[in-house]
């Protein structure tokens, strides 16, 4: 479903901020693979989901999508087979529209804009279907601006809306991060079930130890922009968190693993 091949990226080149993000980086994902991300910071884990979405070109390399190569195709033209969900539960939805009208515009991604009339009522029942199965009573405020949510309802909703179209590829970037724990938990749970019920194919980057090993059929550790540790099925289930910390250990001297990290563990 995906494929990456030696793909790099230098930020200022030729400069003294000069930083390589990505350093001949390879990964294949087989459909249906569900991947969780680790690395400290600056490892490139976020480059490498923003390489893939096409937020900036690549220096090296191709990056293709069940065989289609996307390297040279702009952002907006691979959304139309892409799902992301970002960290800031801010991003990723309309403020100040109504909470039927961002699911509107996630549905239409990709087609022509007509002038037909806005939703229809068998569309508005879609819609509440699928916010009830969410359980935060979403359902029932479907003209609610999305900018009154609170942040765990508004990531509910920005995974719906990823999801809707059944992309390709869904990119999640410590989509969890921001929320508190109960909430966290919460929408980690509706991201396996719908990645499960739609057999999507994922990439998750998290800081938790804990959800790196027990989410997803495939964990990859990254360091200086490449891929250090790659581990799936049983050995992905049978590994701890202390398997981790050593790994983080042998591969940047215990300074690899981050404050965030640790306090997750």
């Amino acid at each position: 479903m995906l494929e990456i091949r030696h793909i790099s990226k230098t930020f200022n080149p030729g400069t003294v901020n000069e930083k390589r993000a990505l350093n001949d980086l390879s990964l294949t994902l087989e459909d249906g693979d569900f991947v969780t991300v680790i690395g400290g910071n600056g490892a490139g884990k976020s480059t490498m989901l923003n390489a893939i979405a096409g937020v900036w070109p690549v220096d090296e390399g191709q990056i293709l999508i069940e065989g289609k190569d996307v390297t040279r195709l702009p952002e907006y033209k691979r959304a139309a087979f892409l799902g992301r969900v970002f960290q800031d539960p801010m991003n990723g939805t309309a403020a100040t529209m109504g909470i039927e009208e961002n699911l509107a515009l996630a549905l239409r991604r990709g087609k022509m804009r007509s002038l037909k009339p806005g939703i229809s009522q068998s569309e508005r029942k879609l819609y509440r279907d699928l916010l009830l199965r969410l359980g935060l009573g979403l359902e029932e405020r479907l003209t609610s601006k999305v900018g009154l949510l609170s942040g765990g309802q508004r990531q509910a909703l920005t995974l719906l809306m990823a999801t809707l179209k059944r992309p390709k590829l869904l990119l999640l970037d410590e989509h969890t991060a921001a929320l508190d724990p109960k909430t966290a938990r919460k929408v980690l749970d509706l991201t396996e079930e719908m990645v499960a019920e739609q057999h999507l194919t994922a990439l998750m980057v998290t800081h938790n130890m804990k959800d790196a090993i027990s989410i997803g059929n495939r964990l990859i550790m990254m360091d200086d922009g490449r891929i250090i540790y790659d581990v799936r099925g049983d050995e992905k289930k049978k590994l701890t968190v202390e398997d981790l910390l050593h790994k983080f250990g042998e591969a940047g001297g215990g300074a690899f693993v981050n404050d965030r990290m640790m306090l997750s563990k």
